[in-house]
């Protein structure tokens, strides 16, 4: 089941894809510092290193999919009702650009929750319309990925569609009313973490678990402002992309209160705080611990871990798109033949209609 990738950072969205049943073919990310995590992490997916500005969409192959996280760098720009061509170089209408031209089967975009903020309402509303146009049933929500299996509040938006042609409109999955916690992720790593080296540097082969390394250095003042520790039994604060900002590890008294936007922490207890190493925040993110994050300096893996989707959020969307398309597939086989055939077939579409069981069994 190919799908292809844009913006893939470290490769959440691809695992739980992957997890559920889908293959990545080709993936796109421009950030030379991910290059070696994604590529030995994917080893059996092209990952094409240009920026998107500069890659024709006929050098994309064909897949049934396209997923990926498209940032907004101007919301004022978005926000203008201007057609797609006059959007190139915009990232996010990129996006829609290699949507509209390979028009897969359906498509899923992520992206932060401050796009919900009223001063983005024009942005907004001008990228779901040219979600419709290019010829998608529009699914639209805010979700937080403690809802599904996270143990983290990371509230992000997404936006999935399905072909017009296939008369399915998207519906989200009810989160899970069982919740998972700190301990249930991280509580075996509290005694084997390595301090990075001098700089912030890696300590490479050194750490007895992949990026069991945390950064060090001192606090601004804006983080001392607010109490940035989660105990045990409560889920991580999001897992941001900058290290500095990382939580701290629950091992810590929540920090003291002093007075409007200032606190400190605990007097005696001063030896507690640290910031959650990377393979913590991998955790708490849900990558699994084989997928090993390289960089040199522990900023680099920090960014990469926090800017992902957590495959598991990841996984139990692509899970409800995959039973979605085995509607299709299994009680409309005729239907979608119909719709498809003859030129713009792909040989996923062909597989599945001559082997239809094969979804039912990734469900």
């Amino acid at each position: 089941m190919n799908i292809i990738s844009l913006f893939s950072g470290a490769g959440g969205l691809d695992l739980g894809f992957e997890k559920a049943g889908f293959k990545t073919i080709w993936a796109n990310e421009y950030d030379k510092e991910i290059w070696e995590t994604f590529e030995k992490n994917f080893p059996n997916t092209t990952l094409d290193r240009r920026s998107i500005i500069n890659i024709p969409s006929s050098d994309i192959p064909d897949a049934i999919g396209l997923i990926g996280g498209p940032p907004c760098q101007s919301w004022s720009e978005a926000g203008k009702l201007k057609g797609i061509e006059d959007h190139r170089g915009e990232l996010f209408f990129e996006f829609i650009r290699v949507l509209r031209d390979k028009k897969p089967l359906f498509f899923l975009a992520e992206n932060v929750s401050g796009m919900l903020a009223s001063r983005h309402s024009e942005a907004l509303k001008n990228i779901k319309n040219h979600f419709i146009d290019s010829g998608y049933n529009l699914s639209f929500k805010l979700l937080n990925a403690h809802d599904y299996k996270v143990p983290q509040d990371r509230k992000r938006v997404f936006f999935i569609g399905f072909r017009k042609d296939l008369n399915i409109t998207f519906q989200f999955p009810k989160g899970f009313s069982k919740k998972r916690f700190l301990k249930d992720v991280i509580y075996d790593l509290k005694d084997n973490v390595l301090s990075a080296k001098d700089k912030n540097y890696t300590n490479g082969n050194n750490c007895k678990i992949d990026n069991h390394e945390y950064m060090t250095g001192g606090f601004s003042t804006m983080f001392m402002s607010r109490n940035r520790v989660r105990s045990w039994d409560e889920p991580s604060f999001t897992i941001q992309a900058g290290g500095r900002h990382a939580p701290l590890h629950p091992q810590a008294p929540k920090m003291k209160f002093i007075e409007q936007n200032k606190r400190i922490f605990v007097p005696k207890n001063e030896h507690l705080y640290r910031r959650l190493s990377i393979r913590e925040c991998a955790r708490i993110q849900t990558f699994p611990d084989n997928h090993k994050f390289y960089y040199n300096n522990l900023s680099a893996g920090y960014k990469m871990v926090g800017n992902a989707v957590p495959p598991n959020l990841a996984y139990f969307l692509a899970k409800k798109i995959i039973e979605d398309l085995s509607s299709i597939y299994l009680n409309k086989t005729q239907e979608l033949t119909n719709i498809l055939m003859p030129s713009n077939l792909t040989n996923f579409e062909n597989e599945y209609i001559s082997n239809r069981q094969i979804i039912s069994s990734k469900i």
